[in-house]
């Protein structure tokens, strides 16, 4: 639930582990995601973007809509994991 990325603070938690812990965006991502959230009853997603352009898109639900894509290259979508 949103709530719930809201009470973790799951974009400063992201952010923190990837200045303190060296991780890369999508290594954050999913360990926030992944194993913060649910331990405290959080269910979904994100969408992450760095400054260089890497794009994390998370999930521990069973799909999430999401899309993304870069110029001149063909828009990619998904909702379930592929």
């Amino acid at each position: 639930t949103g709530e719930v990325f809201i009470r973790t603070l799951a974009a400063y938690d992201i952010a923190a582990v990837m200045e303190y812990g060296g991780l890369s965006l999508a290594d954050a991502c999913e360990r926030v995601v992944m194993e913060k959230l649910p331990a405290l009853g959080g269910s979904g997603g994100l969408i992450a973007v760095d400054h260089e352009g890497n794009v994390a898109l998370p999930f521990n639900s069973e799909g999430m809509y999401r899309a993304w894509g870069y110029a001149g290259d063909t828009p990619t979508t998904g909702i379930y994991r592929e």
